[in-house]
């Protein structure tokens, strides 16, 4: 036997004495607590303060009509996961059971209600309850698995990759074999972070937490930003790729940081499913009112059956011969989805099996895009891809704290900014940053923010409570990077956060932009 605490609450709702004692004993009787009242608005302070499972909510009320009490009990997000069985004596039309459940009510009785149909709809629905909170509940969990697993494979992640760069610091004049080594480890330590990277963004826009920041975007450009993001995977596989532009600019309403994403998982995907020395073509056109991006290969192509599919999450539709099926399967989901919020649509065509595929993006367009046909892109040409100069060193040395509870990543940051010159001191533990930061007066922190006596942000907190440190540049330094990482750092006082893995360029780039002026 539950405790009485243990029972569902219900809140039954109607202005009639008798109808509500009535209803109340029936609830009662069927082992549930009940609790009453005869108006809306008491309705809805009750629904607030005591939280019941389900509210049996008439709609003749004297004060708010149950459709519109149903509207803001569902609008409120402390009771919109209140379930709402609503009944009417009055409103017998089917209108108005749509009206009900259009007002976000989980079910519509007409009265009079035969005893035994009252509590099997409470019943169901009490089920149905407990279904969502335990569907909410793991999907909670699996957030904060995520996030926590990004965290712990960052963390070794960004030794390893700083490391080998330290390591070609040290030895620039190592031999093709030892250059070659080190490039597979660069490729496959940011082939983990595209993996990590892909599996949070997933979980965010199953909350519906991407945002998108749009502006004026011209493709042709961005197509450009892209070629440059994937060329390394390509090159890696030495594919010719051809980049066909028409010779007028292409505008559309979007985010460029997720557009470019778009394209680069295209562009990767075809050089991931296309054996070595295959062809890619990258090309963006008009057509009426849409932009059209193509991305078509001749790899090992996609069959009828999986074409319908290929977009759903963790699907696959093969791999390359010559490599074992590496990716989640999470690529062309995160496409669909992203291109999806930007109103535009993402397709595939494939002759079949071993012929090639092409992908194909439509986007709306702006007014200040020229109306024209896909006749108006230009021939087939390759597209040079300029190759990344190597970052200038700093211009200045400072005076750096770097706090890590990790050993080995604390001390291959450290070897990476004292090879640009810095003096370097270590910590290993909040309380640690905190004296050193005291005494030593840094230039700059990296600060993570996972320590074990307190966190990172907690640190900083304090730092920013001390004159002395009062310009001192803070950088969370951490593999926590989802948005509300960055912004709880922002607010504690960090000047920037920093996702890891970062290389030496990153690191050298943030000292340039954020040291002092006068330094």
């Amino acid at each position: 036997m539950k405790a009485p605490s243990s029972e569902p609450l219900i809140l039954n709702v109607d202005d009639t004495d008798a109808a509500r004692y009535a209803k109340t004993r029936i609830l009662q009787r069927a082992g549930l607590r009940v609790i009453e009242t005869g108006s809306g608005t008491e309705a809805l302070r009750l629904a607030q303060e005591e939280s019941p499972d389900l509210v049996l909510l008439d709609t003749k009320l004297p004060d708010i009509n149950g459709f519109e009490v149903c509207r803001r009990l569902k609008q409120n997000p402390l009771t919109t996961p209140v379930l709402v069985l609503q009944t009417s004596a009055s409103y017998l039309a089917s209108p108005d059971k749509v009206r009900a459940l259009d007002s976000g009510a989980d079910n519509y009785l007409f009265e009079p209600i035969e005893p035994e149909e009252l509590v099997a709809n409470v019943c169901a629905l009490l089920r149905l309850g407990r279904v969502e909170r335990e569907l909410r509940d793991m999907d909670r969990r699996k957030d904060e698995f995520l996030a926590i697993l990004a965290h712990e494979l960052r963390n070794p992640l960004g030794p390893i990759r700083n490391a080998v760069e330290l390591l070609r610091s040290l030895d620039p004049h190592s031999s093709p074999a030892q250059e070659n080594a080190r490039q597979v480890i660069l490729r496959q330590t940011d082939h983990m972070v595209r993996l990590v990277d892909d599996l949070l963004d997933v979980s965010r826009i199953s909350q519906g937490k991407i945002t998108l920041r749009r502006a004026e975007v011209e493709l042709c450009a961005l197509l450009k930003s892209a070629v440059e993001t994937a060329d390394p995977n390509i090159r890696a596989r030495q594919h010719a790729l051809t980049l066909q532009l028409p010779d007028h600019e292409i505008w559309v309403d979007g985010d460029s940081v997720r557009l470019t994403q778009v394209v680069g998982n295209l562009l990767n995907n075809a050089a991931k499913f296309t054996p070595p020395g295959g062809r890619i073509a990258l090309s963006v056109c008009t057509e009426r009112d849409d932009a059209a991006i193509r991305v078509t290969d001749n790899g090992i192509g996609i069959a009828a059956e999986q074409a319908g599919s290929i977009f759903d999450l963790f699907a696959q539709a093969g791999h390359a011969p010559d490599r074992v099926q590496d990716g989640l399967g999470i690529g062309l989901s995160l496409v669909r989805t992203l291109v999806n919020l930007h109103g535009g649509t993402v397709t595939v065509t494939s002759p079949g099996l071993g012929q090639g595929s092409t992908f194909e993006i439509r986007l709306p367009t702006l007014a200040r895009s020229p109306a024209a046909d896909a006749s108006d892109c230009p021939a087939e040409g390759v597209t040079a891809v300029p190759v990344a100069q190597p970052a200038a060193a700093p211009a200045d040395t400072y005076r750096i704290l770097v706090v890590d509870d990790n050993v080995d990543s604390a001390e291959i940051v450290a070897a990476l900014l004292q090879f640009s010159g810095h003096e370097v001191h270590m910590a290993h533990d909040g309380a640690g940053a905190i004296e050193a930061a005291l005494r030593l007066k840094p230039d700059v922190v990296f600060l993570d923010i996972g320590l074990p006596d307190m966190s990172g942000v907690e640190v900083a907190a304090t730092l920013r409570g001390h004159a002395e440190l009062a310009k001192t540049v803070l950088i969370a330094l951490t593999g926590y990077g989802q948005d509300k990482d960055r912004m709880g750092a922002m607010a504690a006082g960090f000047n920037h956060h920093l996702t890891k893995p970062v290389n030496m360029e990153t690191l050298n780039d943030t000292m340039r932009t954020f040291m002092r002026p006068e330094k």
